[in-house]
């Protein structure tokens, strides 16, 4: 791994895009990435947040997407690699996690829920992919969650979502096992995000907790029964995103505080 002035240049002269960078998991994902020398896209759907964040660092560069709209997907991508060259890496991060007992769900939530998690992924990765040559090199990242390993309850539509993109990343390590790009999930356990602060809020407001116990009752989700950190995920995906990852490929790298599955 490179050094200049003290600070990794990994990734140097090479493009990221992050969906969902502008919060949480995938804002911490690009800030790292941008201090190992990357220009890093980030997307989302609130231009003014993106902008907001991308002042901080001269390399985080944001682009308006809505990973639910086709054309927003496959033009934004396509303008971010004229403007900053192919997508090297690419972490299809973007989600919605939105509470619901199965008896409940109707058609339109589960729709929703595929829109944005499964089909958001699958646009994202197809037009990132299609910004590289067959000899180049490209690391790809879905943001799972521990829902893409075992069940929960009360979500079953994002479960079946999350399940479905492990499904993508390993089918996609086959389908281009022969070439220098990597394909793999990370799975997260509950993280402090602004997703679990307000379902911690939904939480206390349905079961009539108050927040603080709703936080407890979510970090009881994960193994050690703490929520995590936003670095303890992005330093999974940086290490993803290395050359001693080079040999890592379909995988799902879960993070939970213990064995999961």
């Amino acid at each position: 791994m490179a050094m200049k002035d003290g600070n990794m240049t990994e990734h140097q002269g090479r493009h990221a895009l992050v969906t969902g960078g502008g919060t949480g998991i995938g804002l911490g994902i690009a800030r790292a990435l941008a201090e190992a020398g990357a220009e890093v896209t980030i997307t989302g759907r609130n231009i003014s947040r993106l902008e907001e964040v991308a002042e901080a660092h001269p390399r985080l560069h944001p682009l308006q997407m809505d990973v639910s709209d086709e054309p927003s997907v496959r033009q934004g991508i396509a303008s971010a690699a004229r403007a900053h060259g192919p997508v090297a890496i690419c972490v299809a991060n973007a989600g919605i996690a939105e509470p619901m007992p199965f008896a409940r769900i109707t058609l339109d939530h589960w729709r929703k829920t595929m829109t944005t998690n499964l089909d958001g992924a699958f646009l994202t990765l197809q037009a990132a992919l299609a910004t590289l040559g067959p000899e180049d090199w490209g690391r790809m990242i879905g943001v799972s969650s521990i829902a893409g390993v075992r069940g929960l309850e009360n979500a079953i539509a994002y479960t079946a979502s999350k399940h479905a993109l492990i499904g993508i990343m390993r089918g996609l390590s086959e389908e281009y096992r022969p070439s220098n790009i990597t394909f793999n999930a990370l799975c997260p356990g509950y993280v402090d995000t602004p997703i679990v602060a307000r379902n911690a809020h939904d939480i206390a407001t349905r079961l009539g907790m108050t927040e603080a116990e709703a936080r407890a009752y979510l970090a009881g989700g994960n193994r050690h029964k703490t929520l995590l950190d936003t670095d303890e995920i992005t330093g999974a995906a940086i290490w993803l995103c290395s050359d001693s990852a080079r040999s890592v490929n379909g995988q799902t790298i879960q993070i939970a505080g213990g064995q999961v599955a």
